[in-house]
């Protein structure tokens, strides 16, 4: 890849989100911007009543709209349809493995296990009708102490995650079906008038 001045990049503070912007930006020179959003702040609001908004991104996106920074990095599968007035995405990596696994430690009878959306819950409900779903929020590592300290008995997560955690050691089972949309790929963004980096990132 050509060289380029060092580029600003706005994302989430979260273990995940940096493991993410070093994946995306392998080899690149860059300054890195953490930013907690509305989603990271507000673990109240259930996922499932979701749609394709900008829950995670939304301080990004205006930190990008504002020039602050020239590109932000986001999971693919978080980006808010449409995107946000003036934002395109500039690239989208190849990805890792999107399949969604259930980790635990031990799956009594009427076990209750994590998830966050109905997708997940119809996963859960083909492997075992006897598992109780419980709703959950919060990054990754939070998800996984619920196991460890016995408030539940697994939950569900993404593949994708645990291996950019170097979290590939925990006991899971791969669950059947329809991964989420675009799960496992990081996405670029950048401001529709920045042909450099837009061009950068072709």
């Amino acid at each position: 890849m050509r060289s380029f001045p060092r580029i600003i990049v706005a994302a989430r503070d979260s273990k995940l989100s940096r493991r993410q912007v070093e994946e995306a930006l392998a080899g690149i020179d860059y300054e890195p911007m953490w930013v907690k959003t509305t989603g990271d702040h507000d673990l109240k609001t259930s996922l499932r009543t979701l749609d394709k908004t900008d829950f995670f991104t939304r301080e990004i996106d205006q930190l990008l709209q504002r020039g602050k920074c020239r590109i932000a990095v986001h999971s693919a599968k978080d980006l808010p349809d449409p995107l946000a007035s003036g934002l395109v995405l500039a690239a989208l990596t190849k990805g890792i493995d999107p399949s969604d696994v259930l980790v635990f430690n031990s799956l009594p009878p009427n076990a209750k296990v994590g998830s966050s959306s109905p997708r997940r819950d119809a996963m859960i409900k083909h492997y075992r009708s006897d598992l109780q779903i419980v709703d959950i929020r919060g990054p990754i590592d939070a998800r996984l102490e619920m196991i460890d300290q016995g408030k539940l008995d697994g939950v569900v997560i993404a593949e994708a995650a645990l291996i950019r955690l170097n979290l590939t050691h925990r006991n899971r089972i791969r669950l059947e079906g329809e991964p989420a949309p675009l799960q496992g790929k990081l996405a670029i963004i950048a401001r529709q008038d920045d042909l450099e980096i837009l061009d950068f990132f072709k």
